[in-house]
């Protein structure tokens, strides 16, 4: 069975006018009940994030500002969201949900977290619709409870995991690829371990070779004891922001391949959704919809 971390302040009520797709974290879980991908019972509510875990990435003064509200103006507006109490309270369940999701696959073998893959969150600041970076948090909770030695970050988001990249830099333990839209938000990128950029409407034919090229050899190299997965939707032709070509069948085609390559390899993988900016929603469900699909077949 499943386990997926899904909690109902994922849905946060932006002021009008802001068009970020918080409809999804709502929509999801209902398509994969209704079609019966998955039970009630594959859903776990996610325990907030202590204060301490946080600090092990992101610095002081940056968390601060946020529990007491007192980013500038630039801040804000580089985090793209209006900064509140209950967005700061938000973002600590998501990442509380992918450690949590962490924990769950080394048992079952894969969790998925509705919400989460903020990789623009860098070490003292937020960016991109991103305030805590779930993965990096994760990563460092582990490492520092020596329950893992040896982490593989595989961000197939459509943009540069740029934050995860900048907080890694020098640490061996953990070892980043980013395989992402060339000319795409961030216009400055950060050095992962491993960047494969991508053109302008690269379609199913070539993003699968490239992944296939890159995937199971670095697996093999790095010999991770988790794999935390980036499956972003914003590699969609229809993502208004994302500038790739894919299809909903080869979105679906790389979950697979990461996927079954963890369960190949026996690597617990835990799962964040990442973007999704189609223009119609329906696909956006359906294309976030269809990594989990992939999870029950494979797991």
């Amino acid at each position: 069975m499943l386990k997926i971390a899904f909690s109902s302040v994922y849905k946060y009520e932006l002021p009008e006018g802001h068009r970020f797709p918080m409809e999804k974290y709502d929509l999801l879980p209902q398509q994969l009940l209704y079609e019966q991908t998955v039970t009630e019972e594959s859903f776990f509510e996610p325990i907030p994030l202590a204060d301490e875990d946080i600090l092990l990435t992101h610095s002081k003064e940056y968390l601060d500002k946020l529990n007491f509200l007192r980013l500038n103006r630039k801040e804000i507006r580089n985090i793209g969201f209006p900064v509140s109490e209950k967005l700061i309270a938000r973002g600590k369940i998501i990442a509380g949900g992918t450690l949590q999701c962490a924990y769950e696959a080394m048992t079952s073998g894969v969790a998925l977290n509705i919400a989460g893959g903020t990789h623009h969150s860098f070490r003292d600041r937020g960016e991109g619709f991103c305030i805590f970076n779930d993965f990096a948090i994760a990563s460092q909770v582990l490492l520092q409870r020596k329950v893992l030695k040896k982490v593989l970050i595989i961000d197939l988001d459509v943009h540069q995991g740029n934050g995860t990249a900048s907080i890694f830099q020098g640490e061996d333990r953990v070892y980043t690829f980013s395989m992402h839209g060339k000319k795409n938000y961030p216009l400055r990128k950060e050095k992962s371990d491993l960047d494969v950029p991508l053109e302008d409407g690269t379609g199913d034919t070539d993003y699968l070779s490239e992944l296939n090229n890159h995937c199971e050899p670095l697996i093999n190299k790095v010999k991770p004891d988790i794999i935390f997965y980036l499956a972003g939707v914003d590699v969609l032709a229809t993502d208004k922001l994302g500038r790739l070509g894919m299809s909903q069948q080869g979105c679906k085609e790389r979950d697979a391949i990461v996927l079954e390559l963890c369960n190949k390899y026996d690597i617990p993988v835990a799962v964040s959704m990442g973007g999704g900016y189609s223009t119609q929603l329906p696909d956006i469900i359906n294309a976030h919809a269809n990594t989990f699909r992939v999870a029950a077949s494979i797991f």
